[in-house]
């Protein structure tokens, strides 16, 4: 698999930080830095674009570094780049904790995973098989 990426900031391509990390971390490419207030959102915009080959799709999702030690996350995660999409590639950022977070251009933001993925073939039917889970939802396997 190959993924192509024109980037038209003045950081590095995104990269992984170890030999067996499943995403690879990207940086803001930010003209001013942003200031993200409490339970505040923003799009921070990273100057990546990216194709990628049919039946795959990059998820977008926290760094755990940020959201544990600042209560910074990714707000629709993960978010999905599908790949047909050729715009620039900005991440929606929210500020969980109770004091503001300021954005600079350069500092990792999140990280990118891409994934395979199938479109299945969708078929109307008037009943599904029989489990033993059934229709017992939400902490019907067990609390822990």
């Amino acid at each position: 698999m190959v993924l192509k990426i024109v980037n038209k900031s003045n950081n590095k391509l995104p990269e992984y930080e170890t030999e067996l990390s499943a995403g690879m971390d990207v940086r803001a490419f930010i003209e001013n830095p942003i200031n993200l207030k409490p339970l505040e959102r923003t799009l921070v915009k990273t100057g990546l674009y990216v194709e990628l080959e049919k039946g795959f799709e990059i998820q977008v999702r926290p760094r755990s570094g940020l959201a544990l030690k600042k209560g910074i996350t990714v707000l629709n995660s993960p978010g999905t780049i599908d790949a047909d999409y050729r715009g620039e590639i900005g991440i929606i950022l929210i500020n969980l904790s109770k004091e503001n977070f300021i954005i600079n251009s350069g500092d990792r933001i999140a990280q990118l995973v891409v994934c395979k993925y199938e479109q299945p073939i969708i078929k109307l039917s008037d009943s599904l098989g029989e489990t033993k889970r059934g229709k017992k939802g939400f902490g019907s396997t067990g609390v822990n």
